[in-house]
């Protein structure tokens, strides 16, 4: 009996894996395979490389824990396709069977790696065509006179630089002024440079 692993994920904390896990179950039953372990990453989006249920995967599949690999569908495994190919490269590489369940393909023979360059090449097409929807979106906004992104802080920054250097901590120089650590650190060594150039 072939030993499977499961992978789940899901992009936002609110949404479940579980139903994605009832699927692969029942498909593994059906195959005849015998569950070893489940993967799952929550919140993680797809396009995000390094995840830790993918990681662990990954680091479980080199050591030869199981033989097939069943996922719910391509986009769980990743976005991108380069990604995807060198994760399925990588498995078929170690002797590693992929399963997807929604595309029905099986990577063991040649018809199911070549549907997978296939829709694997439609799903990054898709995610770049979003991708210059919103870029458009934004032309059009700007073009329309539309202020992008957050507006600027509304703080005052002579004073903020003034306490800082007067002896001000930090810690209370962002709490007082509404900003991070790290912005207070920058409008002091901003305000610096502009002293020492003038």
């Amino acid at each position: 009996m072939k030993r499977a692993a499961l992978y789940t994920r899901v992009s936002t904390p609110d949404q479940h894996v579980e139903t994605q896990l009832y699927d692969l179950r029942k498909l593994a039953e059906q195959r005849g395979f015998e569950v070893s372990r489940e993967y799952c990453d929550r919140g993680v989006s797809g396009s995000k490389a390094r995840r830790p249920g993918l990681d662990a995967l990954m680091a479980d599949a080199r050591r030869g824990e199981f033989s097939v690999l069943l996922v719910a569908a391509f986009d769980r495994v990743a976005r991108s396709t380069k990604n995807f190919l060198e994760i399925v490269d990588e498995l078929h590489e170690i002797g590693i069977e992929f399963i997807s369940a929604r595309e029905a393909i099986d990577t063991s023979g040649p018809m199911g790696r070549m549907f997978i360059t296939l829709i694997g090449s439609i799903a990054e097409l898709e995610k770049s065509i979003l991708a210059e929807r919103i870029r458009a979106g934004m032309r059009r906004a700007r073009m329309e006179g539309q202020r992008l992104g957050r507006a600027p802080l509304d703080i005052d920054h002579a004073a903020l630089v003034c306490d800082r250097l007067a002896g001000m901590s930090l810690t209370n120089a962002a709490r007082k002024y509404g900003v991070s650590r790290a912005s207070v650190v920058r409008f002091v060594r901003e305000a610096q440079q502009r002293q020492a150039a003038a």
